[in-house]
This record gives structure tokens, C-alpha cells and sequence, in this order.
């Protein structure tokens, strides 16, 4: 009971912030508006005419329905984002355009923000926290450092390619993808669910056996001892210091790919497209990206590193595996920025497959989605595809949904004693970003069926 009502305060306590924030951002607008009167003579207020000649949607940010609904809404997607590890985009695009009332291309900008802030909070909420049963990390860092920098690679070619296929092939990709990884998903969350039922029974079992001593140990895995290992294990640390939690060698590597990788996508704005120049500076991403995983899987294969996660410290990973587990970083990168939703959502499902553990997959796949998010809003920001107050009040409704949905989620699975929940929460996220999401691209294909625009492939220099 008193967990509940710690649980409702700090939800309530939540709102209250998101109230005083609201204000604050409204604020903000207001004196952003009132300093740049005459952007555009024949702007309404509500279209941004960019260089290139795409008129940006951008509403006028003030209390009314839309703000209320559209931040329920945030608020629900970021904590199912935040605990499913794949921040949400599924829940923000759709609501942006079609309740806040933002055209596309700068709901996409605005859902990078927010998918920031859910992953931001995410792994600051998860710096000191632990391996749900090893005295590891919660977060995977060698696991991160194996797939972070295809990721971002595989991100970049996405963006080309969403560029380059038309409306109707991204709405059948999208769609077909999502379903299918939705679904695997929720078969791995029965399969993990089913076997949860079994730990218990053998733990209910072996409990009754050390009270009675009526139960034989063939029941118990391990036989007898099994009762020392239960209890030594509940004695191992839930959180500790971010000082000794956080692997920062591994840290610093990513961050560094981070840098040199953001570097190269702000050059290549100020190039002109398809030019020599910006085909140098993105064939300059490769070496970067693949170097440094590369670097990685040497490591695990000759055994120097370990993804301990799994719990076969000792296990060398055969070669086949790791170029298939790369091939699957780059791949859940290309689908990611092809479909604009961020590699996470690709991810996530793949580390499951590994046989990591729920809760270190999410962390860990939140963890990689930060980079990556926070290198495209930063894009973003220096092309002035978002109005700045928007973006900060979603950010910030992310934030604190993250942690709300964190906490809540960690208190539900230590109660029922089912991680499996995760994967749940995982495949019900995708499907509703599969429907969502699929049902925008049949209404934008709709519309240029009506305006006999092109349907065939585009030019990528355009």
C-alpha cells in the first residue's frame, strides 16, 4: 500500500512539473514570436517557409485540447518507450501531425527530441543499477560497443534511402517489418513467460522442501546447494555508485564515434549534395563505424571480451556469429532511418534473440538509441527543421515519463517476479507503432495518388 501511494505522488508530483513547464514554454513562443515579427509577410503563423522552398507546419504552441491530448499521449508512449527500450516514435509521429496538427518532416524532427529526452532519463535512471542476476552493470557495454557504431552507420544510409524510395514502398516496408518483429516478439515474451512459470514452481518447490525436507532434490536444480545460491543471490547489490557501475573506457570509445560521426553529418551540410565533397565525407562514416566494431568483434572472438550479460563469461563467439550479428546492427540501423523511427526498434528484438536478459536488453538498446537520437536532433537543430519551445516541452513530458515508467515497471516486475513483462510491453509498442504508423503513409499515399505525383524511385540528389 504505501508503495502504491509513493508511486501515485510521484506520478502526481510529475504532472505538476509538466503544468509548470507548459507555462514556461508558452512563454517562451510568445517572446520568440514577438522577436521575429516579420519572419515571412505572408506568413499566417503557422507555415515556415525553409530554404529550399518546403513549407513547415508549425502551430501555435497554447493551452487548449490538442496540448492536453497530445501530452497524454507522449506521456503514455515515452514510459511504454523508456520500458521496452525503443522510445516511442510509434506513438509521437502520429499524434504531432495528426492531433498537434505538424506536418511531417518536422513531427519526424520534433519525435527525435522527444525520443532523446525518454532516452536520456532512461540511462541516467539506469547508470547505477544492475544485472538482474550477475554483479554486472544493467547496461551492456561491450555488447553497445559491438553495435552502436553500425547502428549509426546503418542509420545514415537509411536516411539516403527513405530519400531515394517513394511513399508507398516505405508504408509497405514499414508495416510489413513491424508486424513481423512484433509478433516474434511477442512469441519470445510466451516463451520467456512459460519458462518464468517453471522457475517459480521448482522455487516454490524447493522453498516447501527446505521446510518440510519431505521434496527431493531432483526437483532442484543443483540439488540442495540450491538454497545457499538463492540466498547469496539475494544479497546482491540492486544499485551502486555511478562511478563503479559505469564501464567508462567503453563509454568513452562510443562517445568518441559519437563525435567524430556528428562531425562528419554537420560538414556535410554546408557541401552541396551528391557534390564529390559530401560523397567523400559520407564514405568517411565506413571506416569510423566499422573500424571500431570491427576492433570489437576481433576482441570477443579471440575471447579478450566477453558479453558477460548472457552469463558465458568464458564463451569465444564463432566468427559467422559475430558478422551476422553486425550485418543485423547495420540492418536495424538502415530500417530505422529508413522508416524514421530510430534503430531500436530493430535492436531491442535482436539482442532478445542473442539471449540477453529483458531487462539489459532495454537498457542497453536505450543506451545506443541516445547516440543516435541525440546526433539526429542535433542535425535538426542546425537545419531549423522544429520551432524550439514545442520541442522542449515534449522533451521534457518524455523525461519524466521515462522515469515514472522506470520506476513504476521495476516495482511491477520485482512484485511479480516477471521480467518476460518487458517483451510484452516491447511487442505492443511496435504493433501500435505498425498500425499508426502505416495507417500515415496510406493517407500520404492517398494523397499523391490524388496529385498524380510520382511513385517510382526518386533522386537522391533532389
Amino acid at each position: 500500500m504505501s508503495s502504491m501511494i509513493g508511486t501515485a505522488r510521484f506520478g502526481l508530483l510529475g504532472l505538476l512539473v509538466l503544468l509548470a513547464l507548459s507555462s514556461a514554454a508558452v512563454s517562451a513562443h510568445e517572446e520568440l514570436v514577438e522577436s521575429q515579427p516579420s519572419r515571412n509577410e505572408n506568413n499566417t503563423g503557422k507555415e515556415v517557409v525553409a530554404n529550399l522552398g518546403y513549407k513547415h507546419v508549425w502551430p501555435e504552441i497554447r493551452f487548449s485540447w490538442k496540448i492536453a491530448v497530445g501530452t497524454m499521449i507522449a506521456f503514455v508512449g515515452a514510459a511504454f518507450g523508456s520500458v521496452g527500450g525503443v522510445g516511442g516514435g510509434g506513438f509521437f509521429i502520429p499524434m504531432l501531425t495528426l492531433i498537434i496538427g505538424f506536418d511531417q518532416k518536422s513531427a519526424i524532427a520534433i519525435s527525435k527530441c522527444m525520443i532523446t529526452g525518454t532516452a536520456t532519463s532512461t540511462v541516467l535512471y539506469n547508470l547505477r543499477r544492475r544485472h538482474p542476476t550477475l554483479e554486472l552493470p544493467i547496461i551492456d557495454y561491450d555488447l553497445a560497443l559491438l553495435f552502436q557504431p553500425v547502428l549509426v552507420l546503418g542509420i545514415s544510409i537509411g536516411v539516403s534511402l527513405n530519400v531515394v524510395l517513394s511513399d508507398w514502398m516505405i508504408t509497405i516496408l514499414l508495416f510489413v517489418v513491424l508486424l513481423a518483429v512484433s509478433t516474434k516478439s511477442f512469441f519470445k515474451g510466451v516463451k520467456a513467460w512459460k519458462a518464468e512459470t517453471v522457475t517459480k514452481k521448482i522455487k516454490r518447490v524447493a522453498s516447501e522442501g527446505l521446510q518440510s525436507n519431505d521434496v527431493e532434490d531432483k526437483y532442484i536444480p543443483g540439488g540442495a546447494t540450491n538454497g545457499t545460491l538463492t540466498e547469496k543471490n539475494e544479497t546482491k547489490r540492486t544499485k551502486v555508485s555511478v562511478v563503479d557501475n559505469v564501464r567508462w573506457k567503453e563509454l568513452g570509445a562510443l562517445v568518441a564515434v559519437w563525435l567524430v560521426i556528428l562531425a562528419l553529418q554537420i560538414a556535410k551540410t554546408y557541401v552541396k549534395k551528391c557534390s564529390g565533397t559530401y560523397w567523400l565525407i559520407e564514405l568517411l562514416q565506413i571506416p569510423v563505424a566499422v573500424g571500431v566494431t570491427s576492433y570489437q568483434a576481433v576482441n570477443l572472438y579471440k575471447g579478450r571480451r566477453v558479453i558477460a550479460s548472457k552469463g558465458e563469461a568464458s564463451t569465444k563467439w564463432p566468427v559467422y556469429k559475430l558478422i551476422a550479428y553486425c550485418a543485423g546492427g547495420i540492418a536495424a540501423g538502415m530500417l530505422g532511418g529508413l522508416l524514421g523511427l530510430g534503430g531500436a526498434f530493430m535492436l531491442g528484438p535482436l539482442f532478445l534473440e542473442m539471449g540477453i536478459p529483458p531487462q539489459v536488453s532495454s537498457a542497453t538498446a536505450t543506451f545506443a538509441m541516445t547516440f543516435s537520437s541525440s546526433m539526429s536532433v542535433v542535425e535538426y537543430y542546425l537545419l531549423k527543421r522544429f520551432p524550439v519551445p514545442y520541442a522542449l516541452y515534449f522533451a521534457a513530458v518524455t523525461t519524466i515519463s521515462a522515469v515514472v515508467g522506470q520506476h513504476v515497471a521495476g516495482k511491477v516486475i520485482k512484485k511479480l517476479g516477471r521480467a518476460s513483462l518487458i517483451i510484452f510491453v516491447l511487442a505492443s509498442t511496435i504493433l501500435v507503432s505498425s498500425v499508426t504508423l502505416g495507417g500515415i503513409g496510406v493517407g500520404n499515399m492517398v494523397k499523391n495518388i490524388e496529385q498524380k505525383k510520382p511513385l517510382g524511385f526518386q533522386n537522391i540528389c533532389t
